[in-house]
């Protein structure tokens, strides 16, 4: 018992240092080749959400497919700004940018072909996503996608717009 209190603890302050975060620095490509430094992504001090995704993951797919029907309405509304980040290894990158222009994205895509970012902010499973505030200070993540998560992370966006 006394081991599974200290674990319990352990991944509460795990947790609660995880939420303190902000976006590491990393030199990335954007989908069009160029290089991004992903500690300067901003917003002009509204929303950012980072999406992990994959051009091979369904789920991702369908998650970044859903926000896709409503993101210029999120965008309207609040300002937020998606950014998705591919972990597509390097015999696969070739792949994302047709994909991204064939599903109509209007998102900003990020190429993490050595898991950089993702492994800096704990991703293990994708999809994952990140809310940072407008400051750059992670508020919200969630792993894993169902139908109707995408109202759950909008409604943490309207919280922080308000």
């Amino acid at each position: 018992m006394k081991k599974f209190f200290t674990a319990a603890v352990a991944m509460l302050l795990i947790g609660f240092a995880t939420l303190q975060a902000q976006i590491p620095s990393f030199q990335l490509k954007d989908i069009n080749g160029k290089t991004v430094d992903t500690a300067k992504l901003s917003n002009d001090g509204k929303p950012i959400i980072i999406s992990f995704f994959a051009t091979w993951c369904h789920p991702c797919l369908r998650e970044l497919s859903n926000i896709s029907e409503v993101y210029e309405d999120w965008q309207d509304e609040t300002g937020v700004k998606l950014i998705a980040v591919s972990i597509d290894q390097a015999q696969n990158v070739n792949k994302v940018k047709p994909l991204v222009d064939s599903k109509g994205f209007e998102y900003e895509v990020l190429l993490d072909v050595n898991s950089d970012l993702a492994r800096a902010l704990g991703v293990q499973n994708i999809p994952h996503v990140f809310l940072f505030d407008g400051t750059g200070k992670l508020v919200y993540n969630h792993i894993g996608y169902k139908d109707g998560d995408e109202n759950t992370l909008y409604n943490h966006v309207k919280e922080l717009v308000k």
